[in-house]
């Protein structure tokens, strides 16, 4: 069994890895910059710094409602907030049209965080670009959530699926699966369960968690 320092640790890493790149590019615009005298390479820096301090924010944005704690597991999440997470990801990928079908104002923290890594694994599997459809309802009292990924070319790691489904062995988590390990041992507290399928040119991935206790449906 993996213990929750050595999970933690994993996550730790794979959010220093997803902010190296864009950090290092404000590193690396800010020292074009100090050498740079050329009016429109100047501009052409700035704009290039901009765009990695955009990618930084909304990274960090994510990082904080898809893996942080704070609140508590009991609190419910306005719907807008995860949209806006997840509509900033897509944005800053290429070819990705984003599509919704949500039918409630807010949901269970949990089945927020569920479905932002539901939605990151989904939108890296969109290599090539395609469509991100995310769905979630409450229905007698459980949150039911889809994202399903459709493009020329999926690129799913059969490893994130087993992690999933909670059936990753213990000496095979990585970086790679600890979001996929966190969110199975999230639906796995609440009585729930996560599955996903692949086909040729699509990835559907799904949750059902029902509503903790203690919260007024």
């Amino acid at each position: 069994m993996t213990s929750q320092t050595d999970l933690a640790a994993l996550l730790c890493s794979r959010l220093c890895h997803d902010m190296l790149s864009p950090v290092g590019a404000l590193s690396n615009g800010l020292e074009l910059l100090a050498d740079e005298q050329d009016p429109e390479m100047r501009a052409k820096c700035v704009e290039l710094m901009e765009q990695s301090a955009k990618t930084s924010t909304d990274k960090l944005k994510f990082f904080r409602l898809a893996f942080g704690a704070a609140g508590g597991f009991g609190e419910v999440v306005p719907i807008e907030e995860a949209q806006d997470v997840i509509t900033a990801l897509a944005s800053d990928a290429k070819g990705v049209e984003l599509n919704w079908a949500l039918t409630e104002n807010s949901l269970p923290k949990p089945a927020v965080k569920v479905m932002l890594n539901l939605a990151q694994i989904a939108l890296d599997a969109l290599v090539r670009g395609g469509t991100l459809d995310i769905g979630a309802e409450m229905r007698e009292g459980n949150a039911e959530i889809v994202a399903r990924a459709n493009g020329e070319r999926i690129a799913f790691d059969e490893t994130i699926g087993q992690a999933l489904q909670g059936e990753l062995p213990p000496g095979d988590l990585s970086s790679r699966t600890a979001a996929a390990h966190m969110i199975a041992l999230v639906a796995e507290e609440l009585g729930g369960g996560l599955q996903y399928k692949v086909a040729d040119n699509t990835l559907v991935l799904g949750a059902v968690l029902p509503q903790p206790e203690g919260m007024i449906g």
